[in-house]
């Protein structure tokens, strides 16, 4: 098996954070975020805390990390860990968090009135017209 670098593990698990994969995922304060995830691919887990990305992929958020683990139980435990400290030092602010995931824009057609072609289609039946 070929290894990734660290930068396509993190890109690979913002991917999955963003695609709902997450296991479970706390929201810290100062707009970071704490994350369990599963790699289906790799089957490794992931230990995953970073930052928001408003650079939409062109930049890694400052201050992100990973720890990688080959079995769930070692990695549930480091989350715990972890997520236990942020809640003592009072930097824990949602501990089931989906705040800033994925893309809100669908990016469909737009649909504005579904009906206006109805008044002027003359393959559509509108009553007006008589039958002689």
């Amino acid at each position: 098996m070929e290894q990734r670098s660290e930068e396509q593990i993190v890109d690979r698990l913002f991917g999955l954070e963003n695609a709902g994969q997450a296991d479970r995922r706390a929201e810290l304060t100062g707009e970071r975020f704490l994350s369990l995830i599963h790699d289906p691919d790799t089957s490794r887990v992931y230990v995953f805390r970073h930052g928001v990305d408003d650079t939409e992929g062109a930049e890694v958020p400052e201050g992100t990390e990973f720890w990688e683990y080959p079995r769930l139980e070692d990695a549930e435990r480091v989350y715990e860990q972890i997520l236990t400290e942020a809640r003592q030092a009072g930097e824990l602010v949602d501990e089931d968090s989906d705040e800033d995931l994925g893309d809100a824009e669908t990016g469909g057609a737009e649909l504005r009135d579904v009906y206006s072609a109805d008044e002027d289609d003359a393959l559509i039946p509108n009553g007006d017209d008589e039958e002689s």
